[in-house]
């Protein structure tokens, strides 16, 4: 098999603007490209729920806002196996197996780990009431991770930059596996960037840290017109630039940030033809003389014009919901499929597939004759 793309997401809720640069554009891209022999795309409700056990029903009716997301943004089940995680049992034996091949100290160096767990506080040990212990289950979710790039020999892991070394953990566990067992079953992926570096961790309309729902700071890919407009409005700038006339600051203005991560050369001409392009918006600004909500006007057109399209997609799944969950089903039976013959694979290299080796039960069999 040739090029193998993968890529996934949590259900913890609406997918937001900086999931949809980050990776959900470019995986549309790559799809109707179609420079790849499989591309699957999955809804880890299994990594979820690995800080929402008790909060089952959270993870299960987040699943179809996902599923609604991934359809809406132009995902086609015709041309990308879209499946949910937990449906796959064969991830969860792999995970068993490449549990053997890391260390916890390897884990406790995953910078990734060491951000989700001071994010959703955690602490490894802690018994006081003001901090959770942290369960097996999240600390060892790169291992799991790893099970899904490794069951379907992903080549190709397009997903944002904090991701890195969870992609590099998985390259660790491959060359383990392949090297322990003398084969050649696993493939080493390759994670793929955004080419658009501000694309890559897309702030918040605060202007904090990269766009996150525990932080409040989201745009959601299918927010309404009026409220896209409120929140953009409200959206962070340059704290200087009080008056019109006063010289401001692009650097860590989240309008101009997300005018470099959304903006199209024709959006000049359709909704702003007094400049030739955002260099020249930006050059204004600098100067002085042009007002923020000018700038925020143009940034609501121009979000809007990407995401009408999709709220219309979304609109048109919303009205048949049975036929989401029938993609998601045929997608699960699919990955099963795939995700069971690499099973099979590793198990004849572990040399645990007893009932497959006709080798092993005659050799012993002949060994008790005697």
């Amino acid at each position: 098999m040739g090029r193998v793309i993968l890529t996934g997401d949590r259900p913890t809720g609406k997918l937001h603007l900086g999931h949809y640069v980050g990776s959900l554009r470019n995986r549309v891209l790559l799809q109707n490209e179609g420079n790849y022999d499989k591309m699957f795309v999955f809804i880890a409700d299994v990594q979820a729920l690995t800080d929402n056990a008790d909060n089952p029903e959270k993870v299960r009716q987040n699943i179809i806002e996902l599923a609604l997301d991934y359809l809406a943004c132009g995902l086609d089940p015709e041309k990308v196996t879209i499946f949910i995680q937990s449906q796959i049992p064969q991830l969860h034996e792999m995970t068993q197996f490449f549990s053997n091949l890391v260390t916890v100290q390897r884990l406790q160096r995953n910078p990734t780990v060491k951000t989700e767990m001071a994010m959703r506080g955690f602490e490894g040990g802690a018994t006081d009431d003001n901090k959770r212990g942290l369960p097996v289950g999240f600390f060892t979710y790169p291992i799991s991770q790893a099970a899904d790039i490794c069951a379907f020999k992903s080549t190709t892991v397009p997903v944002g930059e904090d991701q890195e070394p969870m992609i590099e953990q998985c390259r660790e566990i491959v060359r383990s596996f392949n090297g322990t067992y003398y084969c050649d079953v696993l493939v080493e992926p390759e994670i793929l960037l955004p080419s658009n570096l501000v694309c890559r961790r897309l702030p918040g309309t605060d202007g904090k840290a990269k766009m996150s729902k525990s932080l409040g700071n989201c745009i959601y890919i299918s927010d309404d017109a009026k409220t896209l407009e409120q929140k953009v409005k409200g959206m962070f700038t340059d704290p200087g630039h009080l008056r019109v006339e006063d010289p401001g600051k692009v650097e860590g203005n989240t309008v101009f940030t997300y005018l470099d991560a959304f903006c199209e050369p024709g959006d000049f001409a359709k909704y702003l033809p007094e400049y030739a392009n955002l260099d020249e918006l930006k050059d204004h600004y600098r100067r002085g003389g042009l007002g923020d909500m000018k700038c925020k006007k143009f940034l609501i057109n121009v979000l809007n014009d990407r995401l009408e399209p999709i709220r219309q997609r979304r609109h048109a799944y919303e009205q048949d919901i049975p036929k989401v969950y029938e993609i998601l089903r045929k997608g699960s039976a699919d990955a099963r499929e795939v995700a069971a013959q690499t099973l099979h694979q590793m198990k004849d290299a572990m040399k645990i597939n007893y009932f497959d080796d006709a080798a092993l039960i005659a050799e012993q069999a002949e060994k008790y004759k005697k």
